[in-house]
């Protein structure tokens, strides 16, 4: 993992801590929160202000995320949101909190100049010790305040104004005017800087889960399922469909019954095919990395000469993408291939939904020779999965993420995942596409007009 450090691609973008007063504000909030302090003089934290090096020092990788459920959070500066969010157990924690700190940009800057901002993701579940208990989780709520309660003084100072100018005999009760002349000490004038965070609350009805092996929940969609990464859960969970990995037809059928995925090579906005032709240079290059093929300073050109002296070799997902990109390059007859065949995930991206980063993250898990998608999109499983790869496969990989997508994330999010726009500026409505695909096949019926000859 070393490697993967060096590079940037394990613990990057972390924020440093070594200013004592810092220090300093950290451990109240960590005493407020957990009843715990650190004896280091500097370490790391990430968007929710967990610090590995802080876990290793208490021996409990999860000090700020008992029992994997509430994600308790501490905020030093807002500088944290640029941060990734390690040891998630649920996919949609990092948004909600990246969407709580840019609504409350300008005054977590203010508080966070004197104090820590200690805070907590609250749902209605504080264990999940079955699957079952994962359905009760319907909504997310950001509760968030300073280790002084700055925000509570604040409020309980803006009720004490209010009474001061509604009550009838306001002007006159000394021990009222007392009171908010104390609060105000604390809190300063909240008529003219007023100290407020706005507390969301964030619907969680499609999500993934670390709990019981990995399961991704899809509550709100036409079809609802559940797939899990490993054994299906036991006992009768209140859904109809329950899948795993294996079952890679039905969860084809779920994904197209959703209108969830879509072919690579016929998405608008993108280049399918060079992305295609990238997913087989990986599957070349974990072909030849088990054969302990050196694969250091190798460009494409050296991999796609190789693919063809070892083409006995490649695995039948590497001549499914071949079809598929000689169908986009030079025409012919569609490929035909059932959604059993090992490749037919590699083909696929997700649709412009509001769930196509969970949808790209369980096509990651079912594309595991994709080494760019899963280290996008599932960064967990792809430091599991390189614990295990042959260590030409580690090189190539951690040369290929730090030279050719670290240095450009966005660009590349945007030419793999990225969605064409229309004439205003605006990404399609999926639920207007539906519309009019609907109402064309109403009219012509499912496989188009049929012509008079």
């Amino acid at each position: 993992m070393r490697r993967l450090i060096a590079n940037g691609l394990m613990f990057g973008n972390l924020v440093h801590i070594s200013s004592p007063a810092l220090i300093d504000r950290y451990n109240r909030a960590l005493m407020h929160l957990a009843g715990k302090r650190t004896g280091l003089t500097d370490f790391h934290i990430d968007l929710s202000g967990f610090s590995p090096e802080i876990g290793e020092e208490l021996g409990d990788p999860f000090y700020l995320n008992p029992n994997g459920v509430n994600r308790q959070f501490v905020l030093l500066g807002t500088e944290q949101k640029r941060a990734p969010l390690l040891n998630a157990q649920f996919s949609t924690s990092r948004d909600i909190l990246l969407r709580f700190i840019t609504a409350n940009e300008a005054q977590l800057f203010a508080l966070t100049a004197k104090d820590a901002v200690a805070g907590e993701l609250v749902n209605s579940v504080f264990q999940v010790d079955v699957p079952q208990r994962l359905f009760d989780i319907r909504q997310v709520r950001v509760e968030a305040d300073t280790t002084s309660g700055t925000i509570r003084q604040a409020d309980h100072l803006a009720r004490l104004v209010e009474r001061f100018k509604t009550e009838e005999d306001g002007w006159f009760d000394d021990v009222l005017i007392a009171e908010m002349i104390e609060t105000a000490r604390d809190t300063g004038d909240v008529t003219r800087n007023p100290v407020h965070l706005k507390h969301e609350t964030f619907e969680q009805r499609n999500f993934w889960t670390a709990h019981f092996g990995g399961l991704y929940l899809f509550q709100g969609v036409d079809h609802p399922a559940v797939i899990a990464s490993a054994e299906k859960p036991e006992g009768d969970l209140p859904i109809k469909y329950v899948f795993d990995l294996s079952e890679r037809n039905r969860i084809a059928k779920f994904l197209n019954y959703n209108d969830l995925a879509e072919p690579v090579v016929k998405a608008r906005g993108i280049d399918g095919a060079a992305i295609l032709r990238q997913k087989m240079d990986f599957i070349t290059a974990d072909t030849l990395a088990r054969k302990g093929v050196d694969l250091t300073g190798r460009t494409r050109s050296d991999l796609r000469r190789l693919a063809r002296s070892h083409a006995g070799d490649l695995p039948p997902e590497y001549d499914l993408l071949a079809d598929m990109v000689r169908w986009a390059e030079t025409g012919g007859s569609w490929p035909r291939v059932s959604s059993d065949h090992p490749g037919y995930f590699y083909t696929l991206r997700a649709a412009n939904t509001p769930d196509r980063d969970l949808v790209n993250m369980l096509l990651a898990e079912l594309c595991p020779l994709d080494i760019r998608q899963l280290f996008i999109c599932h960064k967990e499983l792809f430091y599991t999965a390189y614990r295990g790869w042959p260590e030409e496969k580690k090189a190539y990989a951690a040369d290929f993420l730090a030279n050719e997508y670290a240095v450009d994330k966005a660009g590349a999010r945007a030419a793999l995942f990225g969605h064409e726009l229309d004439m205003s500026g605006a990404a399609p409505d999926p639920a207007r596409v539906r519309a009019r695909r609907d109402d064309l096949i109403d009219r012509v019926g499912p496989w188009g007009a049929v012509r008079r000859r």
